[in-house]
């Protein structure tokens, strides 16, 4: 079913790109967006996430080398992740958990919050559903797993433009 979706662009925003202020470094952090088209007619929410999870764009361990041919996804083996390991998260938490991460504590240079707005928490607005990934159980944990101190993800699906978006974001 991977074929369901039809991957677009992955946009990449990578905090060291941007100036911070003195004593305030980017933290190696950056946020990776993947976007697909959705298919013709009405599939449900759990196909696709089905269909995202099976997709060979979701087989990317964030650690530079881009997508591969092993079952990996971030820290975890990709087939053991399940539509069900996502839940349903509100436009708030979603924005907010995004937010906290980002911020680190601190105020963020203007032009990096302001594509902060544009690709990550103006679409988390816009998305007719947000689902989280959940914890997953220890053995769901690859061979060199983990490799990123925070990793957050989100699903944002867009049924009125006809958009899935993964939206991962972490550092290293």
């Amino acid at each position: 079913m991977h074929d369901a979706l039809t991957h677009w662009d992955s946009p990449f925003i990578n905090f060291k790109e941007f100036d911070f202020p003195e004593g305030r470094g980017h933290g190696f952090r950056w946020v990776h967006i993947k976007r697909f088209h959705l298919p013709p007619g009405s599939p449900t929410e759990q196909d696709l996430l089905a269909s995202l999870i099976a997709h060979p764009e979701f087989r990317d361990t964030y650690d530079g080398a881009g997508v591969r041919l092993e079952p990996r996804h971030g820290q975890w083996w990709s087939d053991r992740i399940a539509p069900s390991a996502y839940a349903a998260v509100d436009e708030s938490s979603a924005i907010s958990t995004m937010r906290t991460w980002a911020n680190n504590g601190s105020p963020l240079p203007p032009p990096l919050d302001a594509r902060l707005h544009e690709a990550v928490y103006t679409p988390i607005h816009q998305a007719t559903s947000r689902y989280a990934l959940g914890a997953l159980p220890e053995d769901a944990q690859h061979d060199y797993g983990p490799i990123h101190i925070e990793f957050h993800e989100l699903v944002l699906i867009d049924r009125r433009i006809g958009t899935l978006a993964l939206l991962v974001a972490a550092d290293d």
